[in-house]
């Protein structure tokens, strides 16, 4: 076998967005020497903090998005609510990115990803498109309780809407939305995906997701989830064949449902490294930003193995407050064994925003959680000036 030699710096990759996700990836970047280059509104944003170069600009600018193409050998995503259109036609005119645009495209309307589901025959919760003129009526055709979802905009909890009641329709979204047949008693999963253009393909295993009931975001997750074998393996291939039926390569959350049947369902899929991938920085292997940039470059991909078990909780902004953040409990948190924090850079702390997270690792879920409670009991941020 004949290897190749390869010219430093590896690649020039440049992220539409500059996040926290952004942010996690740069360390990948540097361990293989890829030139990382933002482009992001925000001056100093998280990931520009720490990348090569950043690229002040809206994320739908047309002159922007070129410029970053053309100083870059590849582009990735730190968000899909980004200017799509715009970007299929620089994809046109030969600029590389991965996902592919269309993908993104398709990704970025619930609905329109809902239909790619059922077409592809990848088992979904029932929905139904609301329509421009809704009424309850069309709600009690449908059957209660349901989730109604916009079509776009939404993400970390924002655009879902649970309904039960008439008095719930009344305060419905009201904008371009579908209704989701609510799974009951559902456990929530996710898988983190990651293919190549070879057509490699991996996936995590999952976790189990438990989401605050009031901001709609993921509290905290368990890995691994705590399911059968048999499961574990079927939610791996769904998540696999979810992210197949895209027909492009990257890094996918694929988020699932177990329904009382203890089917599995596909609730909906992230084209980017995911927060129910984050405890992969230190539980496994290769991390999913590792994974995000060999899929990327088209490098063979990393190893997914679980170390032991983990613990990821967010770390979101206390109510009652904004303004520079001011974080309470770090001394202590510094004291707990495997206890891993990670801050985004955010110069602006909102109640429920997401400010950062933690990862514990530990010897089983019960011992996990317990850490958990008393980390909670110290660990706080919120801004510096009372609402």
């Amino acid at each position: 076998m004949t290897i190749m030699p390869q010219t430093l710096p590896l690649a020039r990759l440049g992220v539409v967005g500059g996040g926290q996700l952004a942010r996690m990836l740069a360390p990948a970047c540097n361990a293989l020497h890829v030139h990382m280059t933002i482009l992001d509104p925000m001056h100093q944003s998280p990931a520009g903090q720490v990348a090569f170069d950043q690229i002040q600009g809206a994320l739908d600018d047309p002159d922007a998005l070129r410029q970053l193409c053309e100083q870059s050998d590849i582009v990735t995503f730190d968000l899909e609510n980004v200017g799509a259109d715009i970007l299929m036609t620089l994809a046109d005119q030969g600029m590389e990115m991965v996902p592919s645009p269309t993908a993104i495209r398709l990704i970025q309307n619930k609905f329109e990803q809902k239909q790619h589901y059922r077409k592809k025959g990848i088992p979904t919760a029932d929905f139904v498109d609301l329509g421009e003129d809704p009424a309850f009526a069309d709600v009690l055709a449908f059957g209660l309780p349901c989730v109604q979802k916009t079509h776009t905009g939404g993400y970390d909890g924002r655009g879902v809407h649970v309904i039960r009641s008439a008095d719930d329709w009344n305060r419905r979204l009201k904008t371009r939305s579908f209704l989701e047949q609510f799974v009951s008693g559902g456990t929530e999963l996710a898988v983190m995906v990651a293919r190549r253009e070879s057509g490699e393909v991996v996936a995590y295993d999952p976790v189990e997701m438990v989401v605050d009931p009031d901001l709609h975001l993921l509290d905290y997750l368990l890995a691994p989830a705590r399911v059968s074998e048999d499961l574990r393996q079927q939610a791996q291939q769904l998540a696999k064949q979810t992210v197949e039926s895209f027909g492009t390569s990257g890094l996918f959350g694929v988020e699932l449902f177990i329904n009382e049947a203890a089917e599995l369902l596909v609730n909906e899929v992230a084209p980017r490294a995911h927060n129910s991938g984050h405890h992969t920085i230190e539980a496994c292997v290769t991390s999913q930003f590792e994974n995000q940039l060999r899929a990327c470059l088209n490098l063979p991909l990393g190893r997914t193995d679980l170390r032991g078990h983990a613990l990821t909780a967010n770390l979101v902004g206390e109510p009652g407050f904004v303004g520079t953040p001011v974080i309470e409990g770090l001394d202590a948190l510094s004291q707990i064994p495997d206890a891993h924090l990670h801050l985004y850079g955010k110069d602006e702390c909102r109640p429920g925003r997401k400010m950062g997270h933690f990862t514990l690792l530990g010897e089983d879920h019960h011992e996990l959680v317990q850490r958990l409670e008393s980390i909670r009991k110290v660990l706080m941020i919120r801004g510096d000036t009372p609402q």
